[in-house]
Formats: structure tokens, sequence, C-alpha cells
């Protein structure tokens, strides 16, 4: 199998309808079905299902940047937002009119009337003053994650801004915020210095809702009672004009002041792309940062560069040959930092690695600091564990492909551009090895003798015939494998006598 056979499928796939994701809270919750379209795809899309019409990016820089992209494999989506001083709300979802199980209200003010709370929700802005906030350490502990890019919220569905909008006060930079006169205060500016000063890829996280805009929920027209703008846009198209205007100077401003900008990640799919002239945001961005991928996630229309299925329990189960990207909170309460998060250690997280890069994806992992600005100590020892994993094995990770059969019970397939395989098996932390074997197709080791065990000093392993085209990788007694995620063997071809 040779590289070229990696390159992006250039069939067209376009975001039809939308799911709700199952066990993590999610991003944007849903996208808005649209009204008689029938279902399709493969239903893997975490807040929506995919149809068979992804297009993708049409501009040339665009495409070969998507390429880049999917050699990255692993990223973190930083969140954060001013509800951390709760301590158990989740990011915005807490403001919506619309009432759920995972969006639950501090206790105080669970039976608040929906305009009581909007106020007090609001007033956050006025105490936020994470002083211990250090966007340097913070890039230094994602970068020994092994991760290669960072998506930082510069806006959630709240409209509180992360950085400094000349569009509104409704900012952490507003003399309305007790932190606007640190240095630090422009979070999204000091956040992707410090990522391309550690060589991480610089990606901005934005919601297209703002539920703080009067152009969205519009106060002359009473309470909102959904997610959604509270009017009908089609009977007030100035008013879903000044909307459109606000969200284009903000976009225009993260794609003008804030340096080199490799993705520009669009959340909030009931704003439509189409809703807001994406066209022409992105056509303007794109001057200014060339090669600039756009993932306007749920609406397609020829800017989500790359899918988005959201939650463990929405990632593809098999080979998707279109570019997709698996989104993934490491806390069970939410994007955002939470005092009742449970944390995915760091095995967890290598396996959904593992499994996103044989079928094709990348996965980026959502967490962030609480309201002083630390990130959990939990979260800082999974992340160092993950780089120590990815130290060993990156090489079966970083700049791959997946290779048929893609994956065998616990066993993953991924390709360099050399043509060196890897056969990455997940293991038990709890237990060595059952078997001092690791079965894979005989595909695979034909005319490649050499096989390796990475991060394992000793001669090359033997292998032997298991039936059913497959042969059995025999591994050195000596090793112990108690404790690691997953191992990997390297196979590689005969190198000529000289």
């Amino acid at each position: 199998m040779t590289y070229k056979h990696f390159v992006v499928n250039k069939v067209t796939m376009n975001i039809r309808i939308c799911l709700t994701t199952i066990l993590f809270l999610p991003l944007s919750y849903t996208c808005l079905a649209q009204d008689n379209i029938p279902e399709k795809g493969d239903g893997f899309g975490g807040a929506f299902k995919v149809s068979k019409d992804w297009e993708p990016p049409r501009d040339p820089k665009a495409i070969r940047k998507l390429e880049a992209f999917q050699d990255l494999k692993f990223g973190i989506m930083y969140n954060w937002g001013i509800q951390t001083q709760f301590g158990t709300v989740d990011q915005s979802w807490s403001l919506c009119p619309e009432r759920y199980v995972w969006n639950k209200r501090p206790a105080p003010y669970e039976n608040e009337d929906w305009a009581s709370y909007k106020k007090v929700y609001e007033q956050l802005q006025k105490t936020f003053n994470p002083l211990l906030f250090n966007p340097e350490i913070d890039a230094k502990t994602i970068v020994a994650s092994g991760a290669k890019y960072i998506l930082v919220d510069a806006k959630h569905h709240d409209g509180f801004c992360l950085f400094d909008t000349k569009t509104t006060d409704y900012r952490i930079t507003s003399d309305n915020c007790p932190f606007s006169g640190n240095k630090n205060a422009n979070v999204v500016r000091v956040m992707l210095e410090a990522a391309r000063k550690n060589n991480l890829w610089a990606g901005i996280y934005f919601s297209k809702v703002d539920w703080n805009t009067p152009y969205y929920w519009a106060p002359q027209f009473g309470p909102a009672t959904s997610r959604s703008e509270n009017y009908d846009r089609h009977r007030h198209p100035e008013l879903w004009d000044q909307f459109r205007k606000f969200t284009a100077r903000q976009l225009q401003e993260l794609t003008t002041d804030y340096g080199d900008i490799d993705i520009l990640w669009l959340d909030g799919g009931q704003v439509s792309g189409n809703s807001i002239n994406l066209a022409d945001i992105a056509k303007s961005a794109r001057e200014r940062q060339p090669g600039l991928l756009v993932v306007d996630r749920c609406n397609g229309g020829g800017y989500e560069d790359y899918l988005t299925p959201e939650g463990i329990h929405q990632m593809p189960t098999h080979y998707i040959a279109d570019a997709w990207e698996a989104c993934v909170s490491m806390g069970d309460h939410g994007w955002a930092w939470t005092k009742i998060n449970k944390y995915l250690d760091a095995e967890s997280i290598i396996q959904l690695l593992v499994k996103a890069v044989a079928r094709n994806g990348n996965l980026v992992v959502g967490l962030g600091p609480d309201a002083e600005g630390v990130l959990a100590p939990e979260v800082v020892k999974s992340l160092n564990e993950i780089g120590q994993w990815l130290k060993t094995n990156g090489e079966a990770i970083y700049n791959t492909r997946p290779i048929k059969p893609y994956e065998s019970d616990n066993v993953f397939f991924t390709t360099k551009r050399d043509s060196t395989i890897y056969a990455i098996s997940i293991q038990n932390k709890t237990d060595s090895l059952s078997s001092n074997t690791i079965s894979i197709p005989s595909s695979l080791v034909e005319g490649r003798s050499n096989i390796t065990l990475l991060g394992f000093k000793g001669k090359n392993l033997h292998y032997l015939p298991a039936g059913n085209d497959m042969v059995k990788v025999v591994l050195p007694s000596s090793i112990n494998l108690k404790g690691i995620a997953a191992i990997t063997l390297k196979i590689s071809k005969n190198r000529p006598k000289m």
C-alpha cells in the first residue's frame, strides 16, 4: 500500500441532521435538524449524523493544510470561562432556558426564573480574577502530553469573550472584570503565543451562538425559551443582520489580530454558516491566514473542512475515509473544569487515540483551568503519562495513516510513507499479557521479516503461522507489560546487505 492511497477521499459529504451526544456534555449539544431531510450516513457524528456528501476544502492551501493536520493526530481543546466560579457548572449550558439533567444550575439558583439567573450568571464577570493563570506553564503541560495542536476557547455560547474584542464589554479585558489589568488578561493572545513558542499548531474555538448580545436573545421579544434566537430571523431581518455583522466582526478580529492561526473551529450549529455569510468570512480570513482550516461543525456547505464526532460513544467504530477528529471531554461533568469532575485516565485516552488513528481520525481532548487559573493535578498527571507513552510509541501515531485491515480484535494498524507498518496492541493495565504472543494478519509481514517491539532493546522477534491468514508474533519472555496501556510492534523490510 503506497502513501497516495492515503489522500483524503474526494467524495463529497454535507451535514444534514444532528443528534445529541450520549456520554459527555456536548459543546453545542445538538445541531438543529433541517425539516423534511431524511437522516443519512453512519451516525458516528457526535452532535449530528454524518451524510455521505461531505466536501473537503476547495482552497488548495487548505487542502495541503488538512493533509498536514492529519499527521498531527492529537490535540487539546482548552476550555475556560467565568462559570468555573460556580464550581459545578460546565461552560455556558446552565444559562440555556431548556432544562435537562446535564445542565443543572448551582444549588442556590436551581429554582430561579431564567431572567433572574441570567443576571446572576452575567455578574460573574465582575468577580472573575484567575491570578494563578500561567499560559507558559499550561502550554508546556500540553506539549508534555505529546499533543501537537491546541484549540483555545475564545467564546462559548454565553457570549463572554476571552479575547480583547471591540464589539462588546462582556469580555475578560473589560474594566468590568478585575482580571482585566493582568498581563495575561487577553487569554486567547497569550495562550496562542505560548502555543506557537512551543511548536504547537494554534487553533481557536468560537461559538457562533451568543446568549449575551441583544441581537440574538433580543430583550424586546421577551424571555428566551430555547438555545436559538428568540425571534423569527426571517420576519426581523434587520436584527439578524446586526447579529451577522457582530459575529463577522469578532471573527475578523480573531483572524487578524492574533498571529498565525491554523484552525478556526466553529461551534453552535443552530447558527448555520449560510445564515452569517460564512463564505465571505472564510474567504476574507484565508486572505489573512493562508490555508486556514475552517470547521463549521454540523453545517457543512463546503466549510466543514473535517468532521467532528463528539463524545466517546460517537467515535467511529471503523475506518472512515473522510477527514475527522473525535472531540472528547476529559472530565465526566463537561468540557471545562468543575470540582465534581472525574477525569479520564491516561490509559483511556491513549486507547482512544490509538483507535482514532487506526480509523483515519485525530483525537482532541477537552480540558481547562479552574477559577483561579490552574489545571487540576489529575489532569496534569494524566497528560504527563500520555506523553511518556508517546515518547516510546509516537512513531506509530504521528505522520501515519491507517492500513488494511485497520484493526483486528485489540490490535490496530498504521503505516508510514516509507512502508513501515505498526501493530498497536491495546493492553489491560491491571494485568500482564495473558499470552506472550500478538496475532496479526500474515499480509503485513510478507517480505518484512524485521519485527521489533518499540521501547524494548532486543533482537528481532520471531513469528509463527497461526492459521486463517494470521501469524503470531512471539514477545520477549522478559517483558513486563503490567500498567502499560498499549504496546507497539514495528514491522519493517529487510535491509539489503552491503
